[in-house]
């Protein structure tokens, strides 16, 4: 079920692209960059589970856009990103310990998005939606375990220790990511007001027959807010 999971997802996102390039509309040589700031909501999808809830932490990054087609309503076009964000999970302890659990994964991510728009080009606001593939790289990680002065592993549910003891075994990620929002085009530049969800398709614990985990990847909650510079735009063209 995984597997066709990720294969239909793969082969959607590739139809959807192929479709927009075929098509034939206006064209635009649109190029901006900026930053993007934001902030995240992670958990992973552990199986067998743990019981957690969102871990939550910032994140910046770099921007570049590139708008190709206006077709009929639509605005067209692929946006790279290149993010430092604070991946991981925080615990819910229930078993009497009063110990707490949370780990930090400190990625750098590129989320190579198609985007396409509804609404104003310039001086005005314009719906956004984007969707992509989305890649990682595990730079760094921190355990952070606390309690009431002890440690006591014991009586966690299912006997579920293997996380406290072991570092992550891929540091690679890659995943679907998807977003709605609503960007302003002003005199001065472009602000987009983006809310994104993060499918991992990737595990970061060994999911092989001798790994513990069968499952371990982010599930990804952001809001962002991105400003555009255009460095070039399309000459000769009308706009609205």
């Amino acid at each position: 079920m995984l597997f066709q999971l990720r294969t239909y997802s793969v082969i959607a996102v590739l139809c959807l692209c192929s479709t927009l390039s075929a098509q034939v509309g206006q064209h635009r040589s649109d190029f901006a960059i900026g930053a993007t700031v934001g902030w995240d909501m992670n958990r992973k999808n552990f199986v067998p589970k743990i019981k957690q809830t969102y871990l939550q932490s910032p994140l910046i990054g770099f921007v570049a856009r590139y708008i190709c087609e206006k077709y009929f309503t639509c605005i067209a076009g692929v946006q790279a990103e290149l993010n430092y964000n604070n991946l991981g999970w925080k615990e819910v302890i229930e078993d009497g310990s009063n110990n707490t659990y949370s780990r930090h994964l400190h990625y750098i991510e590129m989320p190579i998005m198609m985007q396409m728009g509804w609404g104003r080009e310039v001086r005005g606001l314009k719906f956004v939606f984007m969707a992509g593939p989305q890649f990682g790289f595990l730079i760094g990680d921190k355990a952070n375990a606390g309690g009431d002065g002890t440690w006591d592993t014991s009586k966690r549910p299912q006997g579920v220790t293997y996380q406290y003891e072991h570092d992550p075994d891929n540091m690679f990620d890659y995943g679907i990511a998807a977003g709605l929002g609503v960007e302003l085009s002003t005199a001065i530049g472009h602000f987009i007001l983006e809310g994104r969800y993060y499918y991992g398709l990737g595990d970061t614990y060994d999911n092989s027959k001798k790994g513990f985990f069968s499952r371990s990847a982010n599930q990804t909650i952001q809001a962002k807010l991105t400003y555009l510079i255009d460095i070039n735009r399309t000459k000769n063209c009308i706009r609205k």
